[in-house]
């Protein structure tokens, strides 16, 4: 703010606090100088929600202290913080061997975010959403069924027992059995049944993971399956 705009605010303040007012000439201009000096590099408004009169607003309206340049001065720097903490450096337009052509447009940009005269830039997300969807994504995704090549996954598959059984299962039509409680081994759904170790004393000693789940828990499932194939039927013949 220069000068001029620094008076304005002064002068909204005093309207709404008529202790800042200072009616004589000498004390006028002292606390002209003062603010100017601490608030000189603090814009009046930005395009993009930055307002010192509402910054000094808010404090009159929360504070029972008479409002001091500072206290327009925290507000500016933390707007300054949480625009930048949200930008990510777009790639420069400037040619990548120019260094010092490069690191200028980086620079330049960051200024004019954390000045309020541009948006963040926001880092594009690479999964699907209501924000920022690739349709490349979604497409490459729906050809190859998901996201772990066919390859990947079949070497994978002896060191995932477990899972490997299950894709098989879902690829065959039969029912998830991991998506239901075991009521043998107390498996939760999404884990993998448990095998029971017993020692000598006919106690259990330790549980080792099933490549296959327990036979009642893959009657559940079946069972669930089916209850819920039932509950479409009805509701589409409805």
């Amino acid at each position: 703010m220069d000068r001029r705009e620094i008076a304005a605010l002064l002068a909204y303040i005093g309207r709404l606090d008529p202790r800042t007012i200072r009616t004589d000439q000498g004390e006028a201009r002292d606390q002209l100088a003062q603010w100017h000096e601490l608030l000189g590099d603090v814009p009046m408004a930005t395009p993009h929600g930055w307002d010192a009169r509402v910054a000094a607003r808010q404090h009159i309206r929360t504070s029972p202290y008479q409002i001091l340049p500072a206290d327009v001065a925290r507000p500016w720097e933390s707007y300054r913080r949480d625009r930048l903490a949200r930008h990510s450096d777009p790639t420069p337009s400037a040619d990548p061997d120019d260094q010092a052509a490069w690191t200028a447009e980086l620079v330049g940009t960051r200024r004019a975010v954390a000045a309020g005269i541009a948006e963040p830039a926001q880092a594009r997300a690479i999964t699907s959403g209501r924000d920022g969807t690739d349709p490349r994504l979604e497409a490459m995704l729906r050809e190859i069924g998901s996201c772990i090549p066919p390859a990947a996954r079949a070497a994978l598959a002896p060191y995932r027992p477990a899972r490997a059984a299950r894709e098989a299962a879902i690829a065959q039509g039969q029912p998830d059995a991991l998506s239901v409680r075991c009521d043998w081994c107390r498996a939760q759904p999404g884990e993998p049944c448990r095998r029971r170790r017993i020692g000598p004393d006919d106690g259990v000693r330790a549980t080792a993971p099933r490549a296959t789940p327990h036979p009642g828990r893959l009657d559940l499932a079946a069972a669930q399956q089916a209850q819920q194939n039932e509950q479409v039927q009805q509701s589409a013949m409805a």
